[in-house]
């Protein structure tokens, strides 16, 4: 599920992160990122962008609280996205900083 590259100890739900995910699917051209950036907003408390990539996939990348980025890559995973998710892959790490809001690029 997901990956801590943190080592033990790290996941406490307060914790700043970076989540860093691929969705691939029918994710492209069906409003994915838009609908990324609103649930972002309204998870709150988070910075990052969606951004298509050019093999199909889009990618999602969230700093912020940790249970928080937990929340926004569930959402990508259930199925109540547009288009058709086939996997999400994610990677964890520290943040890194540079980001205001969450952005569509």
């Amino acid at each position: 599920m997901s990956t801590n590259t943190e080592g033990a100890g790290a996941g406490a739900a307060g914790e700043t992160v970076r989540m860093t995910a691929w969705v691939r699917g029918r994710v492209q051209g069906v409003g994915f990122r838009w609908f990324t950036r609103a649930n972002a907003l309204r998870i709150g408390d988070l910075e990052g962008f969606a951004l298509n990539l050019g093999d199909g996939r889009v990618q999602v990348v969230a700093e912020g609280p940790r249970d928080r980025c937990e929340l926004l890559l569930e959402w990508l995973r259930t199925g109540d996205t547009p288009g058709r998710v086939e996997g999400v892959t994610e990677i964890w790490g520290p943040p890194r900083g540079g980001y205001e809001g969450f952005a569509i690029r």
